[in-house]
């Protein structure tokens, strides 16, 4: 059974924490007090009400009848009496008590609601630094000023963690782009002269046939570290982030892949909508939903693709035809170096990295995919995107295939 306290706030529960503690030690006071109040009346009242009255008074005010009996009458009343004024200045003591530990304890739980806030507020400016806080303003730091306590601490502390993110994220850029010359250089370098090599006249066939193949584990190994490096970028929070409408995205994608193989048709529907975001790195997670939709695939084959706005976020749609895949696979396709057991078409060997792109780009941009096995073979993969807000209004996207 889930803890109500759980879901209150901190400093709703200081509240109820200084309110409750108030409300107990009050309470205990008035009992208390009560007891004593108690205990002092009947020890001056109780014993002997009349000890001090004189016969001679008795005896002027009764004119006739027994003297004892008179006088026995006489203590009867006053003790009455005296046993009603007692209770009585009891019922006034406690409901004045009462009264003052409701207005005392409503002061306190207001007292102890602005207390908390004011201990409180540090931990709000770390919370909003904390929220504001993205790779492109890691240099922002919390300097929060007061006293050496606890909370003055955790802000230091923080500020000490957002230092080691910054250089490491530093690392990392200066690791990409120098990964980026030292990597792709001596490449270009060996594709350069195996295709003179190719070219040569002088050279003979099997060392042409040597070239052709080594030329080809050299355009692999380019795009291994051409997917490696764009993966490392895609898996940053993007800069600059433009108004992206998603069918410009889709009809750059199906130019950049130009004929289907297999002659696999490829069914476009594409509806407005709008994403703020990197468009380059939109387009590379369509290319890569379009080229992985097209190559595991069968020939004669199919794939759809759709975009839209459903709820409130921009939808990208890829679906196509081919082997049946099994759920267990679904969890493990997205990971780097990962393939599918379905036979692919009208391409060798990539390096298993563009699904893993695609997720990268997704979550850099703050969305989620969704991914569901077709029935009749093949996958529909659903990306979805914060919409711009000018584009949340839009009608819900067409039910794909």
């Amino acid at each position: 059974m889930p803890n109500p306290m759980a879901r209150m706030s901190v400093r709703a529960r200081l509240t109820l924490v200084y309110g409750a503690l108030f409300l107990v030690s009050t309470t205990v006071l008035v009992v208390t007090l009560y007891a004593l109040t108690a205990r002092a009346i009947e020890d001056r009242f109780g014993s002997n009400p009349i000890s001090t009255v004189r016969p001679s008074v008795v005896e002027e005010i009764i004119t006739s009848g027994d003297r004892a009996r008179a006088i026995g009458a006489a203590k009867a009343e006053l003790a009455r009496q005296l046993e009603a004024q007692k209770q009585e200045v009891l019922a006034q003591l406690l409901q004045t008590s009462l009264l003052m530990l409701l207005a005392f304890g409503l002061v306190a739980v207001l007292i102890g609601y602005l207390v908390a806030g004011r201990m409180l507020r540090p931990l709000h400016t770390v919370t909003a630094t904390a929220r504001r806080l993205s790779e492109s303003n890691l240099h922002e730091r919390i300097a929060l000023a007061g006293p050496q306590d606890e909370i003055k601490d955790l802000a230091d502390t923080f500020d000490r963690m957002l230092d080691r993110l910054g250089r490491a994220f530093d690392a990392q850029r200066r690791f990409v782009a120098n990964a980026s010359h030292e990597l792709r250089t001596p490449l270009t370098i060996n594709r350069t002269v195996l295709e003179v090599a190719i070219a040569s006249r002088r050279n003979p066939p099997e060392t042409k046939a040597l070239a052709d193949v080594l030329l080809g584990n050299t355009a692999r190994h380019e795009r291994l570290i051409e997917g490696l490096l764009l993966l490392a970028r895609s898996e940053r929070e993007p800069q600059d982030r433009t108004a992206t409408p998603l069918p410009d995205v889709v009809r750059s994608a199906l130019d950049q892949l130009g004929e289907a193989p297999g002659e696999v048709e490829v069914e476009a529907g594409l509806e407005d909508a709008v994403v703020e975001g990197d468009a380059v790195l939109l387009e590379r997670c369509a290319v890569n939903l379009l080229e992985n939709a097209l190559k595991y695939n069968v020939s004669g084959g199919r794939v759809w693709v759709r975009t839209g706005v459903r709820d409130g976020l921009a939808v990208l749609h890829v679906a196509n035809t081919g082997k049946p895949v099994p759920s267990y696979e679904l969890g493990r396709i997205f990971e780097p170096f990962r393939r599918l057991r379905a036979d692919r078409i009208g391409s060798a060997e990539g390096a298993g990295l563009g699904l893993s792109i695609v997720r990268a780009v997704v979550d850099a941009h703050g969305g989620r995919i969704e991914t569901l096995p077709r029935p009749d073979g093949g996958l529909a993969i659903t990306v979805l995107l914060p919409a711009a807000p000018a584009d949340r209004h839009r009608q819900r996207l067409r039910a794909g295939p």
